[in-house]
């Protein structure tokens, strides 16, 4: 099993935990909400430089 199928994995019984303990709301919120908080924490330059590299290049 590859690393990014590991963190697939993870993140799929994650929110399955997630859903289970909260309402469905707020899974979505936390799942969907850190992503993009952590995204708006970086500066322009970043963020360029986040969109210009490819899904592939991020994991090396």
């Amino acid at each position: 099993m590859s690393n990014n199928a590991k963190i697939a994995a993870g993140g799929v019984a994650a929110g399955l935990i997630l859903l289970i303990w909260l309402p469905w709301w707020a899974a979505l919120l936390i799942v969907l909400g850190v992503p993009t908080a952590a995204y708006l924490a970086l500066d322009p330059a970043q963020r360029r430089r986040l969109r210009r590299v490819s899904r592939k290049e991020l994991g090396h």
